[in-house]
Parts: C-alpha cells; sequence; structure tokens
C-alpha cells in the first residue's frame, strides 16, 4: 500500500492514483519538482519488466529533471556482495563496488536509503568523482523482495539533498520495479 491506497490494477491512470501525485503535491510547498519527474517516469516505463530497460530510463529522466544532479545511476547487484556499474548519465562511474565500501555499499548492506550531506564525512567513502559534494542512494527491490541495485545520486553542491526527495524516490522506486526481472 502506498499513501494509503491499494493497487487495483496497472495502467496509468491507476499507476498516478496510487502514487496519489496531487497527495504529494500537497505534502511540499512549493510542489516539489521531482513529482513531475516521477508521472513522466510512470508513464515511460508502464508495462516495461526489464530492469535494464527501467534503470536507463529512470537514470535519463532523473539526471535532466534538477540541476542538483551530477550523476545518476544505478550499480548492479551482481553476486552476494558485489555491485557493478549499470545504466548512468553523467562522468565515468565505478565499475564495482563491494558491499563493504562507500554509500552504495551502504544501502546495499542495509537496504536503507542513504543520505549524506558531505561524502567527505561519511567514513568509507569512495570518490568515483573527485566533484562529489553530496550524495543519495537508495536500495531497488525486485518482484521478489530481492535486492536488485541501488540508485546513486550525486551532486557537486554539498548538502544538495533532501528527506522530501527520498520520499518520492523511494516509492517511485518501488512502483516502477515491482515486476522487474
Amino acid at each position: 500500500m502506498l499513501f494509503g491506497r491499494e493497487p487495483v490494477g496497472n495502467d496509468i491512470d491507476t499507476l498516478a492514483v496510487v502514487f496519489d501525485i496531487p497527495a504529494m503535491n500537497q505534502a511540499f510547498a512549493p510542489p516539489h519538482a521531482l513529482t513531475d519527474v516521477a508521472t513522466r517516469i510512470l508513464a515511460l516505463t508502464e508495462g516495461e519488466t526489464d530492469a535494464v530497460a527501467l534503470m536507463a530510463t529512470m537514470a535519463c529522466e532523473l539526471f535532466h529533471s534538477d540541476d542538483r544532479f551530477d550523476w545518476v545511476g544505478f550499480y548492479r547487484r551482481t553476486g552476494p556482495e558485489m555491485l557493478k556499474i549499470g545504466p548512468y548519465q553523467g562522468g565515468h562511474g565505478c565499475l564495482q563496488i563491494p558491499f563493504s565500501r562507500g554509500v552504495c555499499g551502504a544501502a546495499a548492506r542495509s537496504g536503507q536509503t542513504q543520505l549524506v550531506s558531505d561524502v567527505d564525512a561519511f567514513e568509507g567513502h569512495i570518490a568515483c568523482a573527485a566533484s562529489t559534494k553530496s550524495e543519495l542512494v537508495l536500495p531497488v527491490f525486485g518482484m521478489d523482495g530481492a535486492l536488485i541495485a541501488v540508485l546513486d545520486i550525486d551532486s557537486d553542491r554539498p548538502d544538495a539533498f533532501t528527506a522530501s526527495d527520498a520520499a518520492i524516490l523511494e516509492p517511485l522506486l518501488a512502483q516502477v520495479f515491482a515486476q522487474a526481472n
């Protein structure tokens, strides 16, 4: 159940109601910029089940939606304790990240969103790009509830992300990847 409503179908009108974009807009004053891109992502990914196609679409849409975002991409779970680069937008990313290292590893290991206002203060941070000052990393779960990836959003600005960003992206990821294979 998302935002107090049970899903009743999978057409885009139903997804918009389940995701409750108008209620999300009311929760933020002024309306949060990510609500528009969330609506667009839901429309673009409707009916798609291929995880890589979903990741590529989300990375592109998110990267171009907000000037705070310097790098947006997915690190796919490829082994019990390993992430490897997936679809992304921006400069080069790290090719591999063990669960034991960095912000992405912490999100994969814990299954919890990591909101880091100052990456230099994060113990074990991996500097894939020297320009990164803050980071938001969210775990991505597939249809069986298992971790399939993490969504990594980097900014060249310190303290660029808020809990509101995570509050929009967490249910969006859950919805988009609910049927991913």
